[in-house]
């Protein structure tokens, strides 16, 4: 279906273009027309060509305002970006122009009827329409989710997707266009109202530890504890070391923490979490705005604020959800993409790199970054669609039901479990382990409410009365806070959700969040407000659970029907809360309104100062430049990897 889509998509808009020379009287300026729009379409195409090489990435309207940048980071290597079979993209642009002077192609004189050349303009308009049908019926919600340039141009060609962009470029510079300083004063008004003290027994408790964000590819809080049963009855624990860090003395974990995105996915996971600020109600706010926004995000503060250095682990493309350009906004210092990893067709697949083998080959950056650090480790591997693995990873059984996706979702949370075993196990060997707070959550749901129906037996839940109240509950995702020398930890009942996140951990960092305008609360708070946003303006609190437009009891799963007058005025109050949080939350990122604001004492980020090219090469560099007061992990062990520490095995060795 891809290559079909290939094969067709470039068609339609260079038929509409070049369908304009039709409706134009005069041969000699009708061809003149024609060869000028087939030439900017030929040149185009080749700049998008040349552009992907050097940034695994295509030219959006951003970028050409931006050319200034684009030519600073090509820099004396363009030329070097050209191949010999780049002529094949302009030699017709050369041979034309000579065929049509020499009249071997004689300029044909005879005028296209008007209802000729508006069939050929109309034919163009119906193969683009089946051509977005079917990518549509390929990739559901290409437009509204907007994940990855890559995928747009490969379903929609690169001419579609260049106007597609304009559009969105326009419609998102109008708003910020007419944003002023002025638009601040409600949101600091509503920040300041939503402010919550924390917790003095738990501020500071983790100051000056190494912070590891362990992402949780598309994973679900009941899979913790859960017990797969296969064919012959046997019990299979689907997480045994996720089980044991959440029911640990030294992990405070959350079992009523949800996720809050929407058509964003795991980038509005990220901005959730880094940010404190909703993704976007519409696409997602990476590809829309992070590379043009004013962010101050987690790895900013803690660098200005505690002297971190932050890095991203990931073992895909950095272009995908223009993770490459955001992270810089966001003040990431280094992203390990998957050009620094070895990546082959037997340890990936569509979405990248496995986990075993993506955290294995981490460690080899992880060791050179000055302490202490703030390190992001994004996993993949327990992605739809939850595909068996090759070779001995084939181990862990599948579910039994009807639905291929649900019956490997298990499987791939096991082999999670089991790479981050390895990973930990690497921690406490190399010494990391005892200076480090983990944060370990899962970014969104990874069975869609259209297959909960039939998750539900293997929840003891019946399909026939499953409703939306299950649904909902089911968005609830792992939250563990993870700090090896605490014994005070246990599992936490409070109701919170992602924007919660980052205030809670500056504060177990000893850096209060009351200057930064974000729209969550400390969950070790006692004035964390228990009400949790979706992004679709549903809401689940400890008593109450709205959602798909009914009001739910939460001690019995069932409608409200006929609230009484003080759960009518408490509903109204609540809604009123939630759309406040989202309103504000849109107010900040669609109007760019942190490029206005000076309380927070943060200096600006500028991102062309950040460079994510030979980043062990730089790594090294300050490692040597600052000699004995390099506080890298391989510094600290006498100049010596710890790769070697690194130890993994396969399903079958473990069982």
């Amino acid at each position: 279906m891809q290559l079909f889509i290939l094969l067709i998509n470039p068609i339609s808009v260079s038929m509409l273009l070049l369908s304009i020379g039709l409706f134009i009287h005069r041969p000699k300026a009708a061809y003149t027309t024609l060869f000028i729009l087939y030439a900017t379409l030929a040149i185009w195409l080749f700049s998008n060509a040349v552009y992907y090489r050097e940034f695994t990435d295509f030219i959006t309207i951003n970028t050409l305002l931006g050319a200034g940048q684009v030519s600073t980071g090509l820099g004396e290597s363009a030329v070097r970006l050209f191949r010999w079979y780049d002529i094949f993209y302009i030699i017709d642009l050369i041979v034309l122009p000579v065929l049509l002077i020499k009249r071997v192609l004689p300029i044909d004189q005879r005028q296209p009827r008007f209802r000729q050349a508006t069939a050929v303009t109309a034919l163009s308009l119906l193969i683009g329409s089946g051509d977005l049908f079917l990518a549509e019926v390929d990739r559901s919600g290409l437009l509204s989710r907007q994940f990855s340039r890559e995928f747009l141009v490969k379903y929609l060609g690169v001419n579609a997707f260049t106007i597609y962009d304009s559009y969105q470029t326009y419609q998102n510079n109008q708003i910020r266009a007419e944003a002023s300083p002025t638009d601040l004063k409600e949101v600091e008004h509503y920040v300041k109202n939503h402010y919550a003290e924390p917790n003095d027994s738990m501020f500071g408790i983790a100051k000056g530890k190494n912070v590891v964000y362990i992402h949780l590819e598309s994973f679900q809080q009941f899979l913790i504890d859960y017990q797969l049963t296969d064919e012959n009855g046997e019990k299979h624990t689907v997480t045994p070391f996720l089980n044991s860090l959440y029911h640990g003395e030294s992990t405070y974990s959350f079992d009523n923490f949800f996720h809050q995105v929407k058509a964003g996915k795991t980038s509005d996971a990220e901005t959730l979490m880094e940010n404190s600020l909703f993704g976007l109600n519409q696409g997602a706010l990476f590809t829309q705005m992070g590379d043009k926004n004013t962010f101050e995000a987690a790895p900013n503060i803690l660098q200005q604020k505690a002297g971190y250095t932050s890095a991203v682990f990931h073992g895909h493309s950095a272009s995908f959800w223009n993770r490459e350009k955001t992270y810089k906004h966001l003040g990431f210092d280094y992203f390990f993409d998957s050009s620094y990893y070895d990546v082959n067709d037997e340890n990936s697949f569509q979405y990248g790199m496995h986990d075993k083998p993506f955290l294995n080959q981490s460690v080899q950056y992880l060791e050179h970054l000055q302490q202490p650090f703030y390190a992001k480790m994004i996993t993949v591997s327990n992605h739809y669609p939850y595909s068996r693995f090759k070779n001995d990873e084939d181990g862990f059984p599948l579910a039994n039901t009807k639905d291929e996706t649900i019956n490997g979702y298990f499987a791939t949370a096991n082999y999670l479990d089991t790479a981050l075993k390895e990973f930990f196990d690497y921690m406490k060997a190399s010494g990391l382990y005892d200076n480090s707070i983990f944060v370990l959550y899962g970014d969104h749901y990874g069975i869609s409410n259209t297959r909960n129906k039939e998750l539900a037996p293997l929840l003891g839940k019946d399909s026939s009365s499953w409703t939306d109240y299950d649904n909902a509950q089911l968005q609830r995702v792992p939250f563990m806070i993870h700090i090896p020398g605490v014994t005070t930890g246990g599992i936490n009942h409070t109701y919170g959700g992602q924007v919660d996140a980052l205030p809670t951990l500056l504060h177990l960092l000893g850096v209060d969040s009351k200057n930064y305008l974000q729209l969550g609360q400390d969950l070790f708070s006692d004035e964390h407000k228990q009400v949790v946003a979706f992004r679709d303006g549903d809401f689940v609190t400890p008593e109450y659970t709205f959602y798909g437009g009914k009001m739910y009891n939460n001690q019995t799963g069932t409608v409200i029907a006929d609230p009484t007058p003080e759960q009518e005025k408490l509903f109204t109050q609540l809604n009123q809360d939630v759309d406040e949080q989202l309103i504000t939350s849109d107010k900040i990122n669609n109007g760019d309104l942190l490029r206005f604001y000076q309380d927070s004492g943060l200096a600006p980020i500028d991102p062309a100062t950040f460079d994510y090219h030979n980043q062990l090469e730089r790594l090294e560099a300050i490692e040597k430049q600052k000699g004995s007061h390099s506080t890298s992990l391989y510094s600290e062990n006498n100049q010596q990897s710890t790769v070697g520490l690194y130890k993994t095995k396969t399903y079958q060795q473990y069982n």
